[in-house]
């Protein structure tokens, strides 16, 4: 056995046509966008409602914003924000915003008015795109923001049909993107990208204090884990439809069903909200999609619908599931129904985001209930929880760190917080793991006290905090509880003050964080104490509600 594959066992388990390692471009992510539309400008680019974007039309409606965005003083390195679900408009206001230099700040649409605050003030975001309907949220914040510009956006309005309006519109610090694209004239021009410096995207997460953090990500960050995936798929240039029910505000959906399609030149078909099964049906039913990255509360969505056996599923070829553990059960019925692959994968905010994968061609390969093996140029170990340090021989658990092309520079203003997941060019990951002999590797569990809802990280403290402004609240921990449907969901723990009990119930704890928190934040169940367990020092131990014992 050679020393390279006594270090990297996975290499014995690596597929048969993927690439171990690979020359990335050193370009901007924007590049992927310009290629596509000069080698295949009238294949469909994008699926949505009655829209057909073909390549050579998103290309432009790009370049059209970058230069709309310009003529505004929007210059490189400046942030914009994008408030969106998966629509045309985020995927021109993205490659627009990058054409220029400018760093996008993605924000889940289903945000509140503090957690939106809280980003935009932290990024110093210039610009705003946000759909119509969000308007009132964005009112309300934003004299609070250094935001120089809101751009609206409709579900419904079609961006191939733009004809110029009255200039005085155009010019407002507020206005819809029809007006703004209608208004502008010619194209942006060309920006010097480094690719290995320049930063294309803050993706906000908890980082490992809870706090909201920018994961700092360049363009050869994303251009290089776009290309990894891509090879480990063994996707088809110009020959593949995804289906993208995964939202490109989160990391996860911005690469495997974003970036990747748009590298492969592959049609993308859009789907706003990731909850709505009868329009991911229709969509398979109509577009016969190839690609269908998800999570697994996707999965286990659509195959406990009644009707699932009426709808033509065998178009399907190839989905990773990521983001929360993928069950047994869940893979292998998916797989019948679909005649297709169904695989798990792992990855982080802070790693563009994917690092490991199932095999997808050699079914003997894949081993349910593993996250796979590192993608090409990627390496991981697993080490000594107490000392970050000591490797541990395989079958040992300890914390999962990571290196390769698609780690992020560090923390967004925060180098403090950096140097904590950053140290000697590994990513420390805070999950707990496994390696067995053969490179695979298995989550155990978490370092850190994140609560996973379908792939969506919330942070207990941020939970507490919005409690703690309910005025019967005296103590409170928020902790995980597991879920049949969307992996774990939270669930609080509280001990009322005495001129409230038996007034307060638990669904009005519910009401209460919904006003003030995304719904996924928000407690599913509320568990009524006298008292909670205290360290020493007062500290409340979730770890110690966590166990069944004090179910």
């Amino acid at each position: 056995m050679t020393k390279e594959t006594s270090e990297r066992a996975w290499i014995r388990s690596w597929p048969r046509d993927v690439p171990r390692s690979i020359q990335y471009p050193k370009f901007s992510l924007t590049r992927f966008l310009t290629d596509a539309a000069s080698m295949h400008p009238e294949k469909t680019a994008l699926l949505y409602t009655k829209d057909r974007i073909t390549f050579h039309q998103l290309h432009s409606l790009a370049q059209k914003f970058g230069k709309a965005l310009q003529d505004r003083g929007v210059r490189k390195g400046d942030r914009v924000a994008i408030y969106l679900p998966n629509v045309p408009d985020f995927i021109v206001s993205y490659y627009g915003a990058l054409s220029l230099g400018a760093i996008v700040v993605a924000i889940s649409p289903i945000y509140k008015e503090n957690e939106i605050l809280q980003i935009l003030t932290d990024s110093k975001a210039k610009v705003l795109v946000s759909l119509d309907k969000l308007k009132s949220q964005v009112d309300n914040v934003r004299d609070q923001t250094g935001l120089e510009l809101v751009i609206n956006c409709s579900l419904n309005e079609s961006l191939t049909e733009i004809a110029p309006t009255s200039r005085e519109e155009a010019v407002a610090d507020k206005v819809s993107m029809k007006t703004l694209l209608s208004n502008t004239v010619g194209f942006a021009g060309q920006v010097v990208i480094e690719s290995e410096k320049d930063l294309a995207l803050l993706q906000y997460t908890g980082g490992t204090t809870g706090a909201p953090k920018g994961a700092m990500l360049t363009h050869h960050n994303l251009v290089a884990n776009a290309i990894q995936f891509a090879n480990w798929l063994g996707l088809k240039t110009a020959a593949e439809t995804h289906l993208a029910a995964l939202p490109f505000f989160h990391i996860y959906g911005m690469t495997v069903a974003l970036n990747v399609p748009i590298y492969t030149a592959s049609g993308i078909v859009l789907i706003p909200d990731a909850r709505d099964t009868d329009a991911i049906l229709h969509a398979i039913d109509r577009y016969n999609p190839s690609i269908f990255c998800g999570v697994p509360a996707m999965y286990v969505a659509l195959i406990n619908r009644p009707d699932i056996r009426e709808h033509r599923l065998n178009s399907i070829r190839v989905c990773v599931s990521g983001a929360s553990p993928l069950p047994i059960q869940v893979q292998k019925r998916f797989e019948e129904l679909t005649g297709g692959r169904l695989v798990e994968g792992y990855g982080l905010t802070e790693a563009s985001p994917v690092t490991h994968v199932n095999p997808i061609d050699e079914p003997g390969k894949n081993r349910s209930g593993s996250i796979g093996v590192p993608i090409s140029d990627t390496d991981a170990r697993i080490v000594d929880v107490e000392t970050g340090s000591t490797d541990l021989p395989p079958g040992k658990v300890g914390e999962l760190v990571v290196r390769g092309p698609q780690i992020m520079l560090g923390y967004w203003n925060d180098p403090t917080e950096s140097r904590l997941v950053l140290r000697n060019g590994w990513l420390y990951t805070g999950d707990i793991a496994t390696m067995d002999s053969d490179g695979y590797f298995r989550i155990v569990d978490r370092k850190k006290d994140i609560i996973n809802v379908s792939g969506f990280k919330v942070w207990p403290r941020e939970v507490e905090d919005v409690l703690y402004e309910h005025p019967a609240v005296k103590n409170c921990a928020a902790v995980t509880a597991p879920d049949a449907t969307s992996g774990e969901v939270v669930k609080v723990f509280v001990t009322l003050q005495d001129q409230y009990k038996g007034h307060v119930t638990a669904d009005d704890i519910i009401t209460f964080c919904k006003t003030k928190l995304a719904d996924y934040k928000a407690p599913r169940i509320v568990d009524f104490r006298d008292t909670l367990p205290t360290s020493s020092v007062g500290k409340i131990l979730r770890r110690k509600l966590r166990e069944p014992s004090q179910e």
